[in-house]
C-alpha cells in the first residue's frame, strides 16, 4: 500500500513521471508551454519530503519509544524510562509500573551497560495495540559486575507489547525477555542469575 506519509519515494516517483509526461507535452504542444508548468515536478518533491518530515507516523512514534527505553538504559537513567511505561503494565516477572520501576532503579543504580545496540526485528500494528520484538547487543560496561565476573558483551531478543494512547502516542504496556545469547529465556532467568 503506497504511504506517502512513511516514505518519500511515491511522490518522488510521480515528480519523475509528471516530468516525463510533461517533456513529451511540450514537445508535442509547444504551442502550450508555460514556464509554471516546470515547478509541479519540483512541487510533487517538495511535498514528498515535507510531508515524511512533518507527519510522524505511528511506526516512527513505535520506534522512537524504543529507541528513548534502549538509550535510557545504556545511560542508567530509570528516569527516563518511566515516561514511556503505560500505568497498567505488567508482565510475567513485574506485576506493575512500580515494580518495573523500582527493579529499574536497583539494577541501574550501579555501572552496568556501556552500549546498547538496537535491532528491530519486526513491528506488528493492529490499532490501538502494537507489538515489537527487537534484539539489543548489551556491551557491558567494564566497572560492571556483570563485565567482571561474567561476559562481556549479550544478545537479548525482547518482545515489547505498546499501546497507542488518546493524545496519539504510544506507550509501553508489557516487555518480555525471549532470548539472551540465542537461548530461550524469560524474566525469571534474569532473577536467578542474580546479576
Amino acid at each position: 500500500m503506497f504511504n506517502c506519509f512513511e516514505h518519500p519515494w511515491g511522490l518522488i516517483t510521480a515528480a519523475i513521471v509528471t516530468l516525463l509526461i510533461l517533456l513529451m507535452f511540450r514537445s508535442i504542444f509547444p504551442e502550450k508551454r508555460r514556464w509554471w508548468q516546470w515547478l509541479l515536478p519540483g512541487l510533487l518533491v517538495v511535498a514528498a519530503f515535507g510531508l515524511d518530515f512533518l507527519v510522524e507516523t505511528d511506526l516512527e512514534k513505535i520506534n522512537a519509544v524504543i529507541n528513548i527505553g534502549v538509550k535510557a538504559v545504556e545511560d542508567e537513567d530509570p528516569d527516563a524510562i518511566e515516561p514511556i511505561i503505560a500505568d497498567n503494565y505488567h508482565d510475567s516477572y513485574h506485576s506493575s509500573k512500580s515494580d518495573l520501576m523500582a527493579h529499574c532503579r536497583e539494577v541501574l543504580s550501579e555501572p552496568l551497560v556501556g552500549k546498547n545496540i538496537k535491532r528491530i526485528v519486526s513491528i506488528d500494528l493492529n490499532l490501538p495495540k502494537a507489538t515489537v520484538i527487537f534484539t539489543v547487543r548489551v556491551l557491558f560496561d567494564p566497572q560492571s559486575y556483570v563485565y567482571q565476573s561474567f561476559k562481556q558483551q549479550m544478545l537479548t531478543e525482547v518482545q515489547a507489547d505498546l499501546q497507542k494512547q488518546p493524545n496519539g502516542g504510544w506507550l509501553i504496556n508489557r516487555v518480555e525477555l525471549l532470548k539472551i545469547d540465542f537461548q530461550p529465556a524469560k524474566w525469571q532467568s534474569v532473577k536467578e542469575a542474580d546479576w
